[in-house]
């Protein structure tokens, strides 16, 4: 029997399906415990490396190169370990490429791009990047994670998230409050003020929208509460269900639970779903018909959407969708 991946998407683009929390870890030890975290919980989140912010001033390449280490060692087991480098005024951006690809270019599932002016800074890393793979012969195309946090990138973000290899589309809230020049209270980088402001809901939106538009994943920016579960789960299921993010970044442990929790599928869609895709599949994707419903590939598109993402959080799926689909 086909599998809904060679048959749903047959000669498009599939919709990425990534783990439902981007986690940021700067220093080494916090990138470690992140890994052993990881290694406990499953492939229920990324690990980014962070070697803008992570890095001091004039250890960068010191920086980039242990993270690189890390990304190839043994305790990197699921291979959800990604790095964000400089921004493209920084001088060490083309550094940090070539760092990674040369070292770690065979199990680096993505790059973030912080901080472009515009869709042309983009372009330039994303060429830069390609040649870095073409020079390494790596043999493949590493995705990229675009960060929109200046009013140049949000102007242009549909072209941004229409550009081949973009995988996300990160939403960064501090810095795009910071861009406004007082004109937005500093009240809007926490909740409510974050998705009540309009400058900043308008920016959300578009980001969101054009994310999905481009068949790319929208990533909602971090919340600043680091103990309250509650506002923690709060503000991730206001990013899913008010401004349609799936996924969301975190920057402390206590945040990746609650963030994965308000992401899920609902349950109960879940197992309709694993009963649509198994009926689908048994009828060689033809139409069918479920609890006096019809259903067929487009109906198919998004149920398997959904299975993929409830595997991705960590739910746990009915046994014959589970051996059938994700075995």
């Amino acid at each position: 029997m086909r599998h809904p991946s060679q048959v749903l998407f047959a000669g498009e683009k599939p919709f990425p399906i990534l783990p439902a929390v981007d986690h940021y870890a700067g220093s080494e030890k916090l990138m470690r415990k992140a890994i052993q975290l990881q290694n406990e919980l499953g492939p229920i989140f990324d690990i980014t490396c962070d070697c803008e912010d992570g890095a001091h001033a004039g250890a960068e390449r010191e920086h980039a190169m242990m993270a690189a280490s890390l990304i190839m060692s043994e305790d990197n087991r699921h291979h959800r370990i990604g790095a964000r480098i400089h921004d493209i005024t920084h001088p060490h951006w083309q550094q940090d490429i070539d760092i990674f690809v040369s070292l770690a270019g065979n199990r680096l599932p993505f790059l973030t791009l912080p901080k472009p002016r515009g869709v042309e800074d983009v372009r330039i890393q994303l060429a830069a990047l390609r040649h870095a793979e073409a020079a390494a012969h790596l043999g493949r195309t590493i995705p990229v994670h675009v960060l929109i946090e200046t009013h140049g990138a949000l102007r242009e973000v549909w072209e941004i998230a229409a550009l081949p290899g973009v995988e996300s589309i990160d939403f960064g809230l501090m810095d795009f409050v910071s861009g406004h020049h007082g004109a937005i209270p500093g009240s809007a980088m926490k909740s409510p003020g974050q998705f009540e402001h309009p400058l900043v809901a308008r920016a959300k939106c578009e980001t969101s929208a054009a994310a999905l538009a481009n068949g790319v994943v929208p990533t909602h920016n971090v919340t600043i509460e680091l103990k309250d579960i509650d506002t923690i789960r709060s503000d991730a299921r206001r990013a899913r269900q008010e401004f349609g993010f799936l996924r969301m970044w975190s920057i402390h442990p206590n945040q990746i639970a609650p963030i994965v929790e308000a992401m899920r599928p609902d349950f109960s869609e879940v197992e309709s779903a694993s009963a649509i895709i198994i009926a689908a599949q048994n009828n060689d994707w033809a139409p069918i018909q479920h609890d006096g419903k019809l259903h067929d590939r487009a109906s198919y598109r998004y149920y398997w959407e959904l299975l993929a993402r409830a595997q991705a959080t960590g739910m746990t799926l009915p046994e014959e969708a589970r051996s059938r689909f994700f075995a």
